[in-house]
């Protein structure tokens, strides 16, 4: 029996803020592609805006990883 299930429902809701956010980076970052004026504003959005925004949308799901490693930790030692 886990005494970490609200910890570990907070880890899934960290990677579903994360996998929503990625998808809104990636569909923002297109769309600034598409409104950017001219071919280098064009390349500079796809080769730097689009890896950052899509780097910072991961960053709920590296805390949800986080979450669920702290409650496995905490079961682990409860257990003993």
């Amino acid at each position: 029996m886990t005494h970490y299930g609200t910890l570990r429902t907070w880890a899934f809701i960290a990677t579903l803020v994360g996998v929503f956010g990625m998808i809104a980076a990636a569909i923002g970052s297109i769309v600034w592609a598409f409104e950017a004026d001219g071919f280098w504003q064009t390349v500079g959005v796809l080769l730097i805006g689009f890896p950052v925004s899509i780097f910072i949308a991961t960053l709920p799901i590296a805390l949800g990883q986080a979450l669920r490693a702290i409650a496995d930790v905490g079961d682990t030692v409860s257990a003993r």
